[in-house]
């Protein structure tokens, strides 16, 4: 497996090793032991979720706070997503900045996204079906959220200007950042 550290400490690419023939190919998705031994952090996956969208659809930005903050590990099943993630970590150079890298099921890259991340993601095929590992459960009274086109954020998420984005109400009426 290797291992790609972004800009912003704590937040990671990992990309495992694949196994190809000419029955196809296979890989690890996820091992408990090599992920603590490649990223040296000893986290405890406690829910798996899944999400199917179209092109152009926009998730996020979401995170939580408090002690139900959220690390998560996101890859892509089927399909390709350009996934971003905010740094929200005040103590942090970094804080306010952000990253983003294109997942695929065919690049099989996985984003690591620590406590203390907005994350969200644009789906870039014309569907993508998206799973991601949580280290604390859902809890909606510790939900947050930011405007995803927020102007001091000024996130590329290399949009097209004659197509039509999809975006939840609820992620629409999040706030802006502020700094």
């Amino acid at each position: 497996m290797d291992i790609f550290h972004s800009k912003l400490e704590g937040c990671f690419v990992l990309t495992p090793n694949v196994f190809r023939d000419d029955r196809g190919y296979f890989f690890e998705s996820f091992n408990a032991d090599l992920f603590k031994k490649t990223t040296e952090l000893n986290i405890d996956f406690c829910q798996d979720n899944e999400s199917y969208s179209e092109i152009n659809t926009i998730r996020g930005l979401h995170y939580q706070v408090g002690k139900k903050s959220q690390s998560k590990l996101v890859r892509v099943v089927s399909g390709e997503i350009l996934d971003v993630v905010v740094d929200l970590r005040k103590e942090y150079e970094t804080y306010g900045q952000y990253f983003s890298v294109k997942i695929s099921s065919e690049n099989k890259k996985q984003l690591f996204v620590p406590k203390g991340f907005a994350h969200g993601f644009k789906v870039i095929s014309k569907t993508a079906l998206v799973v991601y590992k949580c280290d604390e459960f859902y809890d909606s009274n510790s939900e947050r959220g930011i405007r995803y086109d927020d102007k001091s954020l000024n996130i590329d998420w290399e949009l097209i200007a004659d197509k039509n984005l999809i975006i939840s109400e609820k992620d629409l009426s999040f706030p802006d950042f502020i700094l």
